[in-house]
């Protein structure tokens, strides 16, 4: 497949590189990147690049101060996943959950570990968002509930709910490549998870969960977010991610009028995580 390569430069990176990769990779059609020490190169199949879309993610960053330039190139045929697996890292998560490719050594020392083949699903513990979501995991009671993660991306937060004990997870992407790749991993980890292919239009009425795991964005959350709260049980726990600070009022004013109480926030270079309660039956 043929790649064509985009070098970015960025006049301040953090936390800008990361909102780059998030919004190319996750709202666009970018599958791999590697950061250098002006901003970052990423790389899209070279008939997927639109020029047009590029320019106005970049004009959002643009509107919060950052002076960017970029560049492009078409590059020769090769497989540049597999470059991009040769400088993955893996995670270590809050000392407690280990999140590795399978060419990345085992660890004894952490209580649970995550083996993730990465092929460009989003959800690999890099990216603040899916950082903060498992480490809200740590301290959430799972064992025996029930569980959906929505957005799955990767299965990374499907797979830690079942490693934690819970009876039954289900994880639904909307992107068939996620959804595969999520399959794999499930096998991969040996674990038992219900994966969908589609969006919020399958949580019917005759779903009910005890915790609900959604890592998408600020738009998705805010117009699923009543879909969420009609299959969660009362007293069931809806864990939220990636959105930005400044996106917390809006946020918790939709939870506020789904009866979801805001009890828990965390950032991470200014992504940030939320954790409500739902206080009764809508």
């Amino acid at each position: 497949m043929k790649y064509t390569e985009v070098t970015i430069s960025l006049s301040k990176l953090e936390p800008f590189r990361d909102i780059l990769i998030y919004n190319l990779g996750d709202e666009g059609p970018y599958d791999s990147f590697s950061e250098i020490p002006q901003g970052l190169k990423a790389y899209v199949p070279t008939e997927a690049f639109d020029k047009e879309f590029l320019e106005q993610t970049l004009d959002e960053l643009k509107q919060m101060d950052v002076k960017i330039s970029f560049s492009v190139q078409d590059l020769p045929d090769k497989d540049y996943n597999e470059e991009w697996e040769r400088q993955h890292q893996a995670v270590l998560v809050e000392n407690f959950c280990w999140v590795r490719a399978p060419f990345h050594p085992h660890r004894d020392d952490v209580k649970y570990e995550i083996e993730i083949e990465p092929k460009m699903s989003f959800g690999t513990a890099h990216h603040a968002t899916t950082y903060l979501m498992l480490s809200l995991l740590e301290n959430e009671p799972v064992e025996g509930r029930r569980v959906l993660d929505m957005g799955s991306g990767t299965g990374v937060l499907a797979i830690l709910a079942a490693k934690k004990g819970a009876s039954y997870v289900e994880a639904i992407d909307v992107d068939e490549w996620a959804f595969r790749n999520a399959q794999e991993n499930f096998q991969r980890n040996g674990v038992e998870v219900n994966a969908l292919l589609g969006d919020a239009s399958l949580l019917t009425t005759d779903k009910h969960f005890d915790i609900i795991l959604a890592n998408i964005n600020r738009n998705i959350l805010l117009r699923d977010m009543s879909a969420y709260a009609r299959v969660l049980k009362a007293g069931g726990t809806l864990l939220l991610s990636g959105f930005y600070e400044h996106d917390v009022d809006t946020l918790q004013e939709k939870a506020e009028s789904l009866s979801l109480r805001l009890v828990q926030q965390r950032s991470r270079n200014e992504w940030t995580a939320l954790k409500l309660i739902k206080l009764n039956n809508i």
